[in-house]
C-alpha cells in the first residue's frame, strides 16, 4: 500500500513511470521520486486522501515563515506521512490594510478549482488548531516563486496556455492580489497558484484583472456550464449567496470579454 501511495503521486506527471513502480521495491521508488523531482503536481487524482490526512493528522510544530503580507506559519506532519507540510491560514473574515481577507476565500478557490478541473491550486482544508479555525494548505515542494524582475523564459505554447488559464480563473475568482509572491512554477513549466485570502469579492466587474491572451475552450465551457445551485453545493460553505452570485456575474463580463475578442481576432486566433 506505501508503494502505491508513493506511485500514486507522481501520476499526473509521469504516469507510466507511477504504474511501473506499483510493483517496485521501496529504493527503486526512491530512486524514482528523485527522478521526477522537476514535476511539482503531485497531488492530483488523490485529492480526497491528501484532504482527509491534513483534516486528522497531528501537526508536530508550527514554523514562522518570513515571506507573505499575511505571515502564514508552515505545519510539519510526521515523517513519511502522506503530506508533509502545510501552510496554516488562520485569517478571520475581516478587513486588513483596506482589503477583505478570509481564509474561506483559501477554501472556496481550492473547491471551484476542483469542480472546473484546473488543477492549479493546492488542496486546501478547514481545520481547527488551539480553538482558532484557518485554512490549511498543502505545502507544494520543488517549486520556484515567479521573479517579475526575471520572469521564466518558457516560450513554449503551453506554459502560454498555462498563463491564459491563470488569468481566466483570477478574472473569475476576483483575485486582485495575483503577484510573484503567490505564483510558483516548477522546472516542467506548471504554473501554481497559491493565497487567495482576497478573492471571492462582491465586485461584479472584472476592471484592472489581467486579461487572458486567449481562451482554453474546455476550461471556458465548463465556466459557462457553472449555475447557482451548482456553486451552492461546492462553495456555499465557504462564500455568501451574494459573494456566489458575483461569481457568476464576473462570468458574464468575461462571456462579454470574449465575444469582443472573437470579433476582432477570430474564433481560431482565441480558442486553443
Amino acid at each position: 500500500m506505501a508503494v502505491f501511495i508513493r506511485a500514486t503521486r507522481f501520476v499526473s506527471c509521469a504516469l507510466g513511470l507511477a504504474l511501473v513502480l506499483l510493483s517496485a521495491a521501496p529504493s527503486a521508488v526512491q530512486v524514482a521520486q528523485q527522478a521526477t523531482v522537476s514535476c511539482a503536481q503531485t497531488w492530483v487524482g488523490q485529492e480526497d486522501a491528501l484532504e482527509a490526512f491534513m483534516r486528522a493528522a497531528p501537526v508536530l510544530k508550527l514554523e514562522d515563515v518570513p515571506i507573505g503580507v499575511t505571515k502564514p506559519r508552515r505545519a510539519v506532519f510526521e515523517p513519511g506521512g502522506l503530506v508533509q507540510r502545510a501552510a496554516w491560514k488562520p485569517l478571520a473574515p475581516s478587513y486588513r490594510g483596506g482589503f477583505r481577507e478570509s481564509y474561506k476565500a483559501e477554501v472556496a478557490a481550492y473547491k471551484l478549482d476542483r469542480v472546473l478541473e484546473l488543477h492549479m491550486v493546492p488542496p486546501v482544508i478547514e481545520r481547527t488548531m488551539s480553538r482558532i479555525k484557518g485554512a490549511l494548505v498543502y505545502w507544494i515542494e520543488n517549486t520556484h516563486p515567479w521573479d517579475i524582475k526575471n520572469p521564466p523564459n518558457r516560450p513554449d505554447a503551453e506554459w502560454s496556455h498555462r498563463v491564459s488559464r491563470m488569468r481566466l480563473f483570477d478574472q473569475l475568482v476576483a483575485n486582485i492580489d495575483r503577484n510573484a509572491g503567490n505564483l510558483l512554477y516548477d522546472d516542467d513549466g506548471h504554473l501554481f497558484l497559491i493565497d487567495h485570502s482576497r478573492a471571492f469579492t462582491e465586485r461584479t466587474d472584472i476592471k484592472n484583472l489581467a486579461v487572458p491572451a486567449r481562451i482554453d475552450r474546455a476550461l471556458w465551457n465548463r465556466i459557462e456550464a457553472l449555475t447557482l445551485d451548482q456553486m451552492q453545493v461546492a462553495l456555499g460553505e465557504w462564500l455568501s449567496d451574494k459573494e456566489l452570485r458575483a461569481v457568476l456575474a464576473r462570468r458574464d463580463r468575461i462571456r462579454d470579454q470574449i465575444t469582443t475578442m472573437v470579433a476582432r481576432r477570430g474564433e481560431t486566433a482565441v480558442f486553443f
